[in-house]
């Protein structure tokens, strides 16, 4: 019996010690690849929850632009409704009009945040000031177009959509990483009947049941950039030494009937971490603009945000065609 027992051979304390390092450094190798996928896959999501909001925001926009200057003609009729368009148009060039106030179908206005319709009082609180004076963002960019319903006391109708950047923060952190920019959509109608002869914008839903504001389309904004031009491809940017675009107010104002191409560039922020590390000194990372102006090298970015742009060319489809 007892020769039985001195024949069984155990595992060594060397052994056992071998054998623990064995498979601690293969816990190791597997936890370091799940870690790599893990983080490759993230990055993907990441990308591809970027891109595909970049998408819906740059088709909402591309077919309210091709909308901008639309006027619904009716034709002859024996209903007593006029046959075209018979809305007061607004030039803005009064004493008492202002570019908000204005018609034209589009009008950009650069590097300016926040958008206040003249019959929100409340939303005079609005903060436009931008996080850092170096950020680009953003332009805004008023669209107007026509509308007809027979049903309605005021059968021609008149909108106006307005695409604008607010400053946004998560919990009210202070770090600058968590301090971004939210694109803003308005919806405005024009009401002119008795109560309103000479007509106004407003924005208020029990005037208007189509209309809306502040409407928060889009997040982690970077910059939103539009250029214009006309049929011949001439930028119409400074054309009348003006430094900026067409405008009821300026030298350039008939240029506004001019626009047959709109160029939009929209620019995201991943909305944590994408890069393992933050470049190198002297390595800042740029976005995509379509003026040298707004990529300097005071603007670029040295935190680990993934950055991501797209860029559309919108022909116009019926401004000048009236």
């Amino acid at each position: 019996m007892n020769k039985k027992f001195k024949n069984e051979s155990g595992v060594s304390l060397i052994e056992l010690l071998v054998g623990v390092a064995v498979t601690a450094l293969m816990m190791g190798a597997m936890f370091a690849t799940y870690n790599v996928v893990n983080s490759s896959y993230r990055q993907v999501l990441d990308k591809a929850s970027i891109s595909s909001s970049s998408r819906d925001i740059v088709g909402m926009m591309v077919r309210d632009i091709r909308l901008a200057g639309f006027q619904y003609y009716y034709g002859q009729n024996e209903e007593g409704i006029a046959p075209f368009d018979d809305l007061r148009y607004v030039t803005g060039l009064t004493n008492v009009e202002e570019i908000e106030d204005s018609h034209d179908p589009i009008i950009v206005v650069r590097n300016e945040l926040g958008y206040v319709p003249k019959d929100n009082l409340s939303g005079s609180t609005q903060t436009s000031a931008k996080h850092n004076s170096n950020h680009v963002c953003c332009d805004k960019i008023h669209i107007v177009y026509g509308d007809f319903k027979k049903n309605d006391q005021q059968k021609y109708k008149k909108y106006k959509i307005t695409y604008f950047a607010l400053p946004m923060e998560y919990d009210s952190d202070t770090s600058e990483k968590n301090k971004y920019y939210g694109i803003y959509k308005t919806k405005e109608s024009w009401l002119q009947n008795t109560e309103f002869p000479l007509g106004v914008w407003t924005s208020d839903v029990s005037k208007c049941n189509e209309c809306y504001r502040d409407q928060l389309v889009r997040s982690h904004v970077v910059d939103m950039e539009f250029l214009l031009f006309d049929q011949d491809g001439v930028d119409l940017f400074n054309t009348s030494g003006s430094n900026t675009y067409p405008q009821p107010d300026n030298a350039s104002r008939f240029d506004l009937n001019k626009i047959r191409q709109v160029d939009i560039a929209l620019s995201f922020r991943s909305g944590r971490d994408f890069y393992r590390s933050a470049p190198s000194t002297g390595n800042k990372r740029f976005i995509k603009t379509l003026r040298k102006d707004r990529n300097d090298d005071d603007r670029g970015y040295e935190d680990k945000y993934l950055r991501e742009s797209v860029v559309v060319s919108v022909y116009t489809r019926n401004i000048g065609a009236q």
